[in-house]
């Protein structure tokens, strides 16, 4: 099968969580023995143009024309994969386009309308959900592009139940048009990142625990929340640091929150980090937390149980649906800083029962989220779009 992907990330360019679902599933679906041809944004220090092991990625670069505007950004990155993607349909007949979010919801809906392409597209996050209803200009600009997405695709996949809710209530889609195919993770990005002494000590005093946060720093990812609980975390277990990595426009408003709490000495921001950097801070953490308010899965979740430590959430979104309290993880009442704080205390003076959770997560994610389950389960989508559309065209 030749598979045309669209995302305006993928690695190592890593803006959230799209670009690492997108190179994970564009390798698997390569080692399955699929053509995989990836259009995305080109960025300075990357190749325009990679191949690798059935998977072909084009990096487009955008016109000289310069914009503050987000919009106007998104459509001259729709105009640069539409310019690549005739060049490249000159050459190669694609079974279907696969799309990534409004990001790219233009050049998927033109691709699929002027070659007669089937178009599926995942739908990772909404502009509904992560701002709680729609209120700008901005917002009403992108939530009409994602109801157009919707529209255009002949089937759209999420990753959880609460996903597929979210999108028949937001654009008035039909259940039977959905599909909840859950992200998957490298069971084994771990295996040859050793603990690091040296390393860790950049980070943390030998006696303190480090509870770890990764993420971008928009408000839906709840650090604000997280910077609440410390002051009775501290109160209850001294030795400890709070060790938050990513970048994004509420770093200086979290600094600030941190300096009025009187906890500047106990929250390292590490800004962002890569992924060699990322991988050997989870391995040298304790507890993982990931307090969003809003979370349509949670990859992150399952990167701190694949590392063998034990992950706090907040119950909701797909994190509700990933964690099973006190089972394989703890979850707290989300944007509750009080009853986040009870769930990082338990685990640091608990060790059986952080050591317990840890082991059950590792048992839960080889058994649901290897990637090996999800690509049979993307080709069954691709086949039964395929065989839909060309027997609707044969009409």
């Amino acid at each position: 099968m030749k598979i045309l992907m669209l995302s305006w990330e993928y690695p190592p360019r890593i803006i959230g969580g799209i670009s690492r679902v997108v190179y994970d599933l564009a390798n698997n679906l390569g080692r399955y023995g699929n053509q995989v041809h990836v259009l995305t944004c080109w960025e300075e220090g990357t190749p325009d143009f990679e191949n690798e092991k059935n998977v072909t990625v084009h990096r487009v670069r955008l016109s000289d024309v310069s914009t503050t505007n987000f919009i106007e950004w998104v459509l001259q990155l729709n105009f640069a994969m539409l310019e690549s993607a005739v060049r490249l349909l000159q050459e190669n007949k694609f079974d279907i386009i696969h799309a990534h979010d409004w990001l790219v919801a233009y050049a998927a809906k033109v691709l699929k309308n002027s070659f007669s392409i089937p178009l599926i597209s995942t739908i990772h996050a909404t502009e509904f959900g992560r701002n709680n209803g729609i209120y700008s200009d901005m917002q009403k600009a992108i939530n009409s592009v994602e109801a157009m997405l919707s529209d255009e695709s002949e089937k759209l996949i999420v990753n959880s139940k609460y996903m597929k809710e979210e999108i028949k209530s937001i654009f008035k889609v039909t259940g039977d048009k959905i599909s909840v195919i859950s992200n998957g993770i490298e069971l084994n990005k771990f295996n040859k990142i050793e603990f690091d002494k040296e390393f860790r000590n950049n980070y943390a005093a030998p006696s303190e625990k480090i509870v770890f946060f990764v993420g971008r720093l928009v408000s839906e990812k709840g650090v604000q929340v997280l910077l609440n609980a410390i002051p009775e975390i501290i109160r209850s277990y001294n030795d400890v640091k709070f060790v938050i990595a990513g970048k994004g426009p509420c770093l200086n408003n979290l600094i600030e929150q941190s300096r009025n709490l009187n906890i500047q000495n106990r929250v390292y921001f590490t800004g962002f980090v890569g992924e060699e950097v990322l991988l050997k801070l989870y391995r040298c953490s304790d507890i993982a937390v990931f307090p969003s308010t809003y979370e349509p899965f949670g990859i992150v979740a399952l990167e701190g149980m694949v590392a063998g430590i034990p992950v706090v959430v907040s119950d909701t979104g797909g994190l509700r649906e990933i964690v099973d309290h006190r089972v394989n993880g703890m979850k707290f009442y989300s944007g509750n800083s009080n009853s986040l704080a009870d769930c990082i205390l338990e685990l640091l003076s608990n060790e059986t029962l952080a050591k317990q959770i840890s082991i059950n997560a590792l048992e839960n994610v080889h058994r649901l989220y290897n990637w090996n389950i999800i690509t049979e389960q993307i080709l069954q989508e691709y086949n039964y779009v395929i065989s839909q559309y060309n027997s609707s065209n044969k009409n």
